[in-house]
């Protein structure tokens, strides 16, 4: 058996895409909480979604946006340029829940607001995460 159930906020907006099939694909990053931690940890998961699910993510979701995904684990690799073979690990999306409603930001809504370091908002408990916590990860995700 190989099942997943996550509920976390988005490290990222969805990047959204289509293979040669016209079939649409995203990804985005996920930071899930961990609860059985004495200190403030988060893990991270990289999502992938597929078809109408995939552009619905990517017309409707923006970085810090509440969602519970549901899915199943991969693991896929590949030849990089230097001849290293790369591991990848990733959940494919089954199902993708909005948990947190709203239109998703145009880029000139984006400027115009100010800044708020908080995932959403809306405060949900004492021990929000800091988006600053997540801007070095965006460089890191291999997709």
């Amino acid at each position: 058996m190989n099942s997943v159930i996550l509920i976390g906020r988005l490290t990222k907006d969805p990047e959204l895409r289509f293979i040669p099939s016209g079939k649409a694909v995203a990804t985005f990053g996920l930071a899930v909480k961990n609860s059985y931690s004495k200190e403030k940890q988060v893990d991270f998961f990289n999502i992938v979604v597929w078809g109408k699910t995939a552009e619905n993510c990517a017309n409707y979701l923006a970085k810090g946006r509440l969602v519970g995904v549901k899915g199943r684990l991969q693991t896929r690799n590949y030849e990089n340029k230097q001849g290293i073979k790369v591991y990848i690990t990733e959940i494919v999306a089954d199902q993708v829940e909005f948990l947190e409603w709203g239109d998703k930001p145009t880029q000139s809504q984006k400027q115009q607001q100010p800044s708020n370091n908080d995932f959403s908002q809306n405060d949900f408990n004492k021990e929000s995460i800091d988006l600053k916590d997540f801007e070095e990860i965006d460089e890191d995700i291999p997709f």
